[in-house]
């Protein structure tokens, strides 16, 4: 049994430093690297791109809204052809720097507003997935496990990566509960490594009304922002170890 650990880094911008990239890419085993339009900067990409390499992370490319301020947690209404080169556009700066640092691109995951985005209109996640498509048919897209989003890439013939979250609650059709919502985030550390376990060898978890939600984890988000993304990203890698699952960068387990 094999899982990925991806954890969303890259995301300070100039002055002001965001996350606790360098501890948590100790346990990872993909990083997901802002792409300057909802964080991040070209200083920032480089020294994330390079973190990763010494520390034999995979790489991946982060891209969201054009919303510094709302730090892409803002709906933004897109056209197909708009979302389509958005996406391009974001993971060709990405991919300029992980070819001067001499390592391969491996994914592509939607950040925040846009990743939630996908998985209710399905037009705007076809024209995602194409910009995808566009660069590298063989760059896997990560999206939310049971989601629409997920088919269409499969019959569009582009490799996915289904992504479970460690902490942060579900609602009974399995998508996740906002942030703005009581309970959305879950902070107790315990609480975050049954739920994981449950993800990976049972095959689902509970929603925040406790029906059972069926999901498969090819990969795990530790959000790196979290005040204790260290603790928990360290706890959840030797709970998953401990429990005789793999952790390993998403290239080994989709192909």
């Amino acid at each position: 049994m094999k899982v990925d650990l991806n954890s969303d880094l890259g995301e300070s911008f100039g002055r002001y430093k965001l996350g606790l990239d360098e501890e948590v890419m100790n346990y990872i085993t993909s990083a997901n690297v802002a792409t300057g339009w909802h964080a991040g900067d070209p200083i920032v990409i480089r020294r994330t791109v390079r973190l990763a390499k010494e520390n034999g992370v995979a790489v991946g490319a982060h891209p969201g809204y054009p919303d510094l301020l709302g730090f892409g947690r803002r709906y933004m209404k897109l056209s197909p052809e708009e979302a389509r080169n958005y996406i391009l556009y974001q993971i060709g700066a990405l991919y300029a720097f992980t070819r001067a640092e001499g390592i391969e691109l491996q994914h592509v995951k939607p950040h925040g507003a846009l990743y939630n985005a996908l998985v209710k209109e399905e037009e705007l996640a076809r024209a995602v997935i194409e910009g995808i498509a566009d660069f590298d048919r063989n760059l896997i897209f990560v999206a939310l496990s049971g989601s629409r989003p997920a088919e269409i890439a499969e019959e569009m013939g582009v490799k996915v990566a289904r992504e479970v979250f460690a902490d942060r609650a579900y609602n009974p059709d399995g998508t996740l509960v906002p942030r703005s919502k009581p309970g959305a985030v879950i902070h107790e550390e315990e609480a975050i490594a049954e739920r994981v376990v449950s993800m990976v060898k049972d095959g689902g978890v509970r929603a925040i009304n406790g029906e059972w939600v069926e999901l498969k984890a090819d990969s795990i988000c530790v959000h790196g922002d979290n005040p204790k993304a260290v603790q928990i990203a360290a706890r959840i890698r030797r709970v998953l170890e401990e429990e005789g699952v793999r952790v390993v960068p998403m290239r080994e387990i989709v192909r």
